[in-house]
């Protein structure tokens, strides 16, 4: 229960810090961090239960996606605000790292393996970002129509 604690305050505290860094509007931090937090917190429960990290990837950044729209819908503000500092806690940093001090240790087949997980974590989220808003389209046009 503390581990799980510990993920929920520090991904929180990672996606409201880079809302202050991206100049995110003060109403709206608390909610960018809640977006974050909670796509980060599927992600960690997935990969918990076993799930490769590349499709927990993209649950994680289709969830936050989804409630980066619905938060721009209730407070009326761009869907970036939320979407970007929602995304931080995804971003494979650690892994672009350990793949570059492989690099310089020259340990290239680690490097590149690595390397090949930062290229498939950031397509997944890109791919998940991407579904939830074709998703989203198509529930516009096909429940929503204007008649």
């Amino acid at each position: 229960m503390l581990m799980i604690s510990a993920q929920l305050v520090t991904s929180f505290i990672a996606s409201a810090g880079f809302g202050i860094i991206f100049n995110v509007p003060k109403r709206s931090i608390i909610q960018s961090g809640l977006v974050g937090m909670l796509g980060w917190i599927c992600y960690y429960s997935l990969t918990t239960y076993g799930l490769d990290v590349v499709p927990a990837t993209i649950f994680g950044a289709v969830l936050v996606s989804i409630l980066s729209y619905t938060c721009a819908k209730i407070y009326k503000t761009p869907i970036i605000i939320f979407t970007v500092s929602g995304i931080i806690p995804l971003v494979p940093g650690g892994v672009a790292y350990r793949a570059m001090r492989q690099f310089v240790e020259n340990n290239y087949d680690l490097a590149i393996q690595l390397s090949a997980q930062v290229m498939l974590l950031a397509g997944g989220i890109a791919i998940g970002l991407m579904f939830s808003e074709v998703v989203n389209q198509i529930v516009k046009k096909v429940f929503i129509r204007k008649d």
